[in-house]
């Protein structure tokens, strides 16, 4: 059967209705979505040896006939052996399978095989063991630089590989060439085709460097081709614009002096504000730098000039919080604050909105109960969201969609520090301001890295800054106790040792701590479960606060001055350092304890940098380094293409040749209306999923 692009994945040799189902759970439903299915990584299994003379310890290619019939053993329920010789002109060897039982059929005597794995053991006993194997004479896989692709249960490396060795010798030259010939040329670009050959099957290292350069550029290209797009299309839109008033009387209302940092992030939105253009702006900094003071000084100016301020949070507490902190700094100035949540009483939710859209009200501050129908701005000028990545480009939208005719200026504020060429990325058309500076006098979080040795220890610590008057958070990576898996599948390594919640904190109170108030949180609570256990926290009715990471962007408790992650290896660097800044917010000297059993010295050492430093933003290029930005946010929600082959930290080079060669063909056909490029402005359509109306 001839395949083309859009040939379905059950049109392949071996697919049927199950397998499908497996391959469409990797987003693998046609023959084009593998061939845009990257490989992880690489095997050189070019590399052959007799048995003799086969080095120990690296990945081979043994050619060898089978000597005899494989024995099969049962040795326990859930383990069997296969065991077979093999012999070649200079030796013999016995290869070992485990829970194979195929092989007993596979692999016949008489017969020569290619085995590909590790030789242990010297001459005359030499020995393999689980290699892939295939006939001598019929290679598919062996002799040649292998890819390694991300699976899923039930489909294999070797199944995954068949299917694209056969796509990409049918179909690769199919693959449309959308990059722009002169951009090709001046960029000594590979050809789409050999690229998606090559990527995959690479004849050789020099073609796998050719064949992903293209790759990347390309993907870097459309990227930075949309962006240039996003950003235009605001710098064309017109926003409120906000007279040039002085700050001094805001910075009047303030009991202490703002950072540098503060008022170069003041003066950069202030100046956004007064152009005449919506402000799209990310203000970004450390826990504890100050970003609310930015946002209020953001609503001063807008109130100044006669319009109204919205500031969202991702949770009613924060809600709060951010209510009386800028009432404070504000209604004195006779600003008047409002707040909008999903738990006020309905008779309080109707006098707001009656209040908001009588323009009685200066500064609305909610959750997303703010996007709801029925509330109406009289006068919308300034949208603020606390916690960007929590937020979703569609309802950051649906707040700026409430500003009538004219799009409002939005400031967005976020604590999870980032390498700013990378935030310009993430962020797409925002502009980037840094608070690189924490206000005076705050005491850093002393850090420690712990093995379970020292539990006791640590308990004994709680108690004592408890019996100071003092508050502790205890965080865990699961919700409930692992379950048992299913037979025959193996669990993660250490899952059946994660701290659990629920069963944890009903441990502390009945063996560890009964005399103390011991509570817990977590995301599957109840919005209002939730938000009470935090409350009875902030309020001081409990001691210990035992939960997720769902405390990770909550509520300032001053009062708490230790935080202690369990498991902490299970976390990335940029969200414990999150998790640490849960403390440090008072006057007392404040603790964090990362807890690990795990011994592995590149996992120590990665936590490790955490009792060094306090620096968010070397933190997070640590973190950068290590995780790469795919799982920088966890769910991706600003809104742009996933990356499938590029990684923003690592090609930095091919991310600023392609920006230059976005600008340079932009600055020839803007809106790219050129016939020859009606292929590209589709494909950053489609891409740019999100932003349907980009080039509208």
């Amino acid at each position: 059967m001839e395949l083309t692009l859009g040939s379905g994945v059950r049109e392949l040799p071996g697919i049927g209705e199950a397998r499908a189902a497996r391959l469409e759970k990797l987003g693998l439903a046609t023959v084009e979505d593998l061939l845009r299915y990257f490989p992880r990584d690489y095997e050189d299994r070019r590399k052959h040896y007799t048995i003799a003379a086969a080095p120990v310890g690296i990945p081979v290619c043994v050619a060898a006939m089978v000597a005899e019939p494989p024995r099969r053993s049962y040795v326990r329920k859930g383990l069997e052996l296969t065991k077979v010789r093999v012999v070649d002109a200079h030796g013999s060897m016995e290869v070992t399978f485990f829970n194979q039982g195929y092989v007993k059929n596979a692999l016949v005597p008489g017969e020569s095989y290619i085995f590909y794995g590790m030789v242990e053991g010297l001459p005359p006993r030499r020995r393999m063991t689980n290699p892939v194997f295939e006939p001598e004479d019929r290679p598919r896989f062996t002799g040649r630089i292998m890819p390694i692709y991300p699976l899923t249960a039930g489909i294999s490396n070797n199944l995954l590989s068949g299917l694209t060795l056969r796509c990409a010798q049918d179909c690769a030259q199919e693959m449309p060439e959308i990059l722009p010939f002169r951009v090709r040329q001046e960029h000594a670009l590979a050809a789409c085709g050999y690229s998606y050959q090559n990527i995959h099957f690479p004849a050789s290292e020099e073609a796998l460097d050719l064949a992903r350069r293209r790759l990347i550029f390309e993907e870097l290209f459309y990227l930075s081709c949309g962006l240039a797009f996003l950003r235009s299309r605001r710098e064309g839109a017109s926003g409120p614009a906000f007279r040039r008033e002085s700050l001094e009387p805001f910075f009047a209302l303030l009991p202490f002096a703002l950072t540098q940092a503060q008022q170069r992030a003041i003066r950069e939105a202030a100046e956004d504000c007064a152009s005449g253009r919506p402000m799209n702006r990310l203000v970004q900094g450390d826990v504890g730098s100050g970003k609310t003071m930015v946002a209020a000084a953001c609503c001063f100016l807008a109130w100044k000039s006669g319009w109204q301020a919205a500031l969202m949070a991702p949770t009613e507490i924060l809600a709060e919080q951010h209510f009386r902190t800028l009432s404070g700094v504000l209604a004195p100035a006779g600003l008047r604050v409002g707040l909008l949540t999903g738990s006020m009483r309905a008779s309080e939710k109707k006098k707001v909105r009656a209040a908001l859209a009588a323009g009685e009200i200066d500064l609305l501050v909610g959750t997303h109960a703010i996007l709801s129908a029925g509330v109406d701005f009289a006068r919308l000028g300034l949208v603020i969201t606390d916690e960007q990545h929590r937020f979703g480009v569609g309802q950051r939208s649906a707040l700026a969609a409430k500003g009538g005719g004219l799009s409002p200026h939005v400031l967005v504020m976020s604590a999870t520090p980032i390498p700013r060429t990378l935030a310009l990325i993430i962020y797409g058309d925002l502009d980037v301001s840094v608070i690189d500076e924490l206000p005076p006098g705050r005491t850093p979080v002393e850090t420690f890295l712990v093995g379970e040795d020292k539990r006791a220890r640590m308990y004994q610590f709680v108690r004592r800054q408890v019996a100071e008057g003092r508050q502790v958070y205890i965080v865990c990576p699961a919700v409930e106790e692992a379950q048992p898996s299913p037979e025959g599948v193996e669990p993660p390594p250490g899952f059946a040792d994660l701290k659990a919640v629920t069963a944890y904190a009903k441990d502390l109170q009945e063996g560890v701590f009964p005399d103390l108030r011991v509570g817990f949180v977590h995301g599957r609570l109840k919005p209002r479960e939730k938000e009470a256990a935090m409350a009875a926290f902030a309020g001081g009715a409990l001691d210990v606060l035992v939960s997720t990471t769902v405390i990770e962007v909550g509520v300032d408790v001053p009062n708490a001055s230790l935080i202690i992650v369990e498991n902490a290896d299970r976390f990335g660097l940029s969200q414990l350092h999150q998790l640490r800044g849960r403390v440090g917010r008072g006057k007392h000297q404040s603790y964090c304890v990362l807890i690990t059993s795990n011994r592995n010295q590149e996992t120590r050492a990665r936590l490790k940098v955490l009792t060094q430093t306090t620096d968010g933003f070397r933190i997070s290029e640590e973190d950068l380094k290590l995780r790469g930005p795919g799982d920088f946010f966890g769910k991706r929600q600003h809104g742009l293409p996933q990356m499938r082959i590029a990684d923003l930290a690592g090609d930095t080079r091919l991310l600023k040749e392609a920006q230059e060669a976005a600008q340079a063909l932009l600055a020839e056909d803007p809106t790219l209306d050129r016939p020859e490029h009606q292929p590209l402005k589709e494909q950053i359509r489609r891409l740019f999923t999100e932003h349907a109306d980009i080039f509208n």
